[in-house]
């Protein structure tokens, strides 16, 4: 099977670390759905978005979960989070304790090369 890397050197991960209202976790997770997966994301719609993120539950506290993308151009993927959050603020943001939806980015300096992935595995 051939692997490839989770993100390229070069590029950015923003990653989310929050937590949701106790109680409402899986209602989080469906309007997060329903507006991640709308024609009405515009992330989804910029060539910035190197890979489509993913949304992770922390397997020790429910209500905690993290939200990790890769991203060529970090600055664009700030300009859309600040429409996101400031003009057509999602159903699920209202659900976050605190309602901060603000990412922290990590700028990908080692990425493990194709001919190590590739290589086929031990015997």
């Amino acid at each position: 099977m051939i692997k490839e890397p989770l993100a390229q050197k070069g590029n950015y991960l923003h990653i989310y670390d929050f937590h949701v209202l106790p109680g409402h976790e899986e209602e989080f997770i469906k309007l997060f759905d329903e507006f991640d997966y709308s024609d009405g994301n515009p992330m989804h719609k910029s060539d910035a978005q190197v890979k489509d993120g993913v949304l992770c539950r922390d397997t020790e506290d429910p209500t905690r979960f993290y939200l990790i993308a890769e991203w060529a151009d970090i600055e664009e993927h700030a300009r859309i989070r600040k429409i996101l959050a400031e003009v057509l603020k999602p159903s699920f943001i209202k659900l976050i304790a605190g309602g901060k939806f603000v990412p922290r980015y990590g700028e990908v300096v080692s990425s493990t090369p194709e001919h190590i992935l590739n290589k086929p595995a031990a015997e």
